[in-house]
């Protein structure tokens, strides 16, 4: 890839940040954790000096960015690796400098960054399902928080664990499906439209909450799924612990991220969703029904988001409060264009998004020097960033949003 001026930009305001990194770096050192007790191999704990390798790293920073505006001047690519390796390199620095003194315990920030990622990747896939059939999705807040009130409230009432995951499919349906009605078939402004679904649902879901979640044994104490750990993969050191030692919907999301890149991009069905995301005029031209075909991708999209709000009940809390969700959607949309419409590029944005999420409650437990305001920040703050632009040029497909009139 060739680097872009905005690239260049962004090299060199994170190098002059790991210069500010280095200058402050205390002179102790960071002790990291990368065994958990369940692994085969223990790897024994080792100290980080947190001067020594701030320096380390901002000299490779400098060195990868020079790079990058020589090959600009010369108009030559970059190698794929140089923007992946500045990454690596600075997120290391980061967590050394901010865990100075104390230990970083590897497998337990990933284990609870995947946690908190999970909402936000099955909120993207319904945002990919959704936008690449040319409708905006602003309303996976709204589909996530139903699929939480609904998997809560059937599950207490069943004591069936399954039904209340099934339930949080349908009820995100149902919010999808209102969706469509209004931004396919009457035209309505598909953005004032997921605004007003999100409120419609909040103030529903808060006044069902104080009526008749009152009783909350019987209305809200729903069952939680276990983790269920796989035997070997699981003592795989470092990531097997995070990995395969989870509940039956973590492993429901990687088959459903799977499910849906192989849907969109190596079948017949996902040419045709992309098709009239696309070009709509022309997929009608040859026979594909444009407005059938969305109504099917943004419902289906709605059950995966519904899915991933039954994993604040069913998997996290084991109990629906107000607003839980709280913003999520709209994280997992930014984790969408983020990761460009690609279903396997945004779940690795929401990680990301769950990784700053859950350092900054770490780094709270354990009394951090960083000002708890600026931790706060940081789940915001790369949202933002990623909606601006961080991945360059960002097209999203040039029907969405775009209601077809034949």
């Amino acid at each position: 890839m060739k680097p872009s001026p905005k690239n260049l930009r962004i090299l060199a305001v994170l190098s002059s940040l790991g210069a500010v990194f280095t200058l402050l770096a205390p002179g102790v050192s960071t002790a990291i954790r990368l065994h958990a007790e369940s692994d085969l191999l223990a790897i024994p704990d080792f100290a980080v000096p947190v001067s020594g390798l701030c320096w380390s790293a901002l000299l490779v920073e400098l060195a990868l960015t020079a790079l990058s505006v020589i090959n600009y001047r010369r108009g030559v690519r970059d190698g794929r690796w140089v923007l992946p390796a500045f990454g690596a390199i600075f997120l290391i620095q980061t967590l050394v400098f901010l865990y100075a003194g104390k230990t970083l315990t590897l497998t337990a920030l990933l284990a609870g960054s995947l946690a908190l990622a999970v909402p936000l990747i099955f909120g993207s896939l319904a945002g990919a399902m959704s936008e690449r059939s040319g409708v905006v999705n602003i309303a996976i807040e709204g589909q996530l928080l139903a699929g939480a009130f609904s998997s809560a409230l059937v599950a207490s009432l069943t004591h069936s664990i399954w039904l209340g995951l099934v339930a949080a499919a349908v009820a995100g349906c149902l919010v999808a499906w209102v969706l469509a009605v209004f931004a396919i078939k009457y035209l309505v402004d598909q953005i004032i439209v997921g605004v007003v679904l999100n409120v419609l649902v909040v103030g529903l879901t808060n006044f069902l909450f104080s009526t008749l979640m009152n009783d909350l044994v019987k209305y809200n104490s729903p069952p939680r799924f276990d983790a269920f750990a796989i035997p070997l993969l699981s003592q795989i050191p470092v990531l097997g612990p995070v990995l395969f030692n989870q509940t039956p919907i973590v492993y429901l999301m990687y088959l459903a991220v799977a499910a849906v890149w192989v849907a969109l991009f190596k079948t017949r069905w996902g040419l045709r969703v992309r098709a009239v995301g696309e070009y709509p005029k022309a997929a009608d031209t040859v026979g594909i029904k444009v407005h059938r075909t969305r109504y099917i991708a943004v419902v289906i999209g709605g059950a995966l988001a519904g899915i991933g709000g039954a994993f604040f009940t069913l998997g996290q809390v084991g109990a629906f409060g107000k607003e839980m969700t709280n913003g999520a959607g709209y994280i997992a949309l930014a984790a969408l264009i983020f990761g460009r419409w690609n279903p396997l590029y945004a779940a690795i944005a929401a990680l990301l998004f769950g990784f700053s999420e859950n350092l900054q409650f770490g780094l709270a437990i354990l009394g951090s020097s960083v000002p708890s305001e600026v931790l706060l920040m940081l789940p915001y703050v790369l949202t933002v960033v990623a909606v601006a632009g961080f991945v360059g040029r960002v097209v999203a497909p040039a029907a969405d949003g775009k209601p077809y009139i034949k």
